[in-house]
């Protein structure tokens, strides 16, 4: 695909790409595929993949305490749960505000790891990267914010949430799903969004403006991003996924760059 080319013109030191169909199959790549990247808040979809695993083994349910006072896995895993960005205290009654929560995260993986008994990373581990062949992606601290990973992997976690093969088709439905719609809240990097959409561990692009996916993305488009200058959408209605690591932190870079760099994407396989 000529149009994943368009990194080499982004002021980073590297950077690597690929756009994987529905059906499995890589429409391109372009950079250095298999080079590890830290993925910043890109792991969260891989660390929610694996609560949603956990879900179906019947180690946890969605509804069940977990948290703060009064909040669910569920609220966990779509940042409903109050508990504030970064501090493991909570701010508000759950349900009632998207407040975008790393410490949110860590104690769902705690959550996890109490009902498992099985240390969170090799839960993902042996939940997730295994069967998926991801042998080249590790968590090495909190399930925020602490995986690495090369894009050769993370394709292949686009192709599995395409066409699950880890989860039931309906789980992931309810993943990319809006968990408690219409709640306002800040999508860092971009300000206050009303509404702040997200599923179970994915944000959902809805009509969000601004947005780091393209002008022609789908509402129904959902997927992740993070402040090492790493993205992963999935575009349904597209029937593909694109994946993009770089070793730049995020910041008016990538404002600029990735919109654009999306609706290239999306009109070549349009095209």
């Amino acid at each position: 695909m000529q149009s994943l080319a368009k990194i080499e013109n982004w002021p980073v030191p590297t950077a690597a790409a690929a756009v994987v169909r529905a059906d499995g199959t890589v429409a391109g790549s372009h950079g250095p595929v298999a080079q590890r990247f830290p993925l910043a808040s890109v792991t969260k979809p891989l660390a929610a993949y694996a609560v949603l695993v956990a879900y179906e083994e019947g180690a946890v349910e969605l509804d069940e305490p977990a948290g703060p006072e009064g909040s669910t896995v569920r609220h966990l895993l779509a940042h409903t749960s109050g508990l504030a960005f970064d501090e493991h205290k909570q701010t508000s009654a759950p349900g009632t505000r998207r407040i975008y929560s790393n410490a949110g995260f860590e104690q769902l993986a705690d959550h996890v790891a109490k009902a498992t008994e099985i240390p969170f990373p090799e839960y993902v581990r042996q939940a997730v990267l295994e069967p998926l062949g991801m042998r080249a992606t590790t968590l090495d601290g909190s399930p925020a914010k602490d995986g690495t990973s090369t894009v050769d992997d993370l394709v292949r976690f686009a192709a599995e949430v395409q066409a699950p093969r880890l989860l039931d088709a309906r789980t992931v439905l309810e993943a990319m799903s809006v968990v408690h719609p219409g709640l306002s809240g800040i999508l860092p990097g971009y300000g206050n969004q009303k509404p702040n959409d997200w599923g179970l561990g994915f944000e959902i692009r809805d009509g969000k403006s601004p947005h780091w996916t393209g002008s022609s993305s789908s509402p129904r488009t959902f997927g992740h991003f993070g402040q090492s200058g790493t993205f992963l959408w999935i575009d349904p209605d597209a029937q593909a996924a694109c994946v993009v690591l770089t070793d730049r932190a995020f910041g008016p870079w990538a404002i600029e760059a990735w919109p654009p760099f999306t609706d290239a994407v999306l009109a070549e396989l349009r095209g």
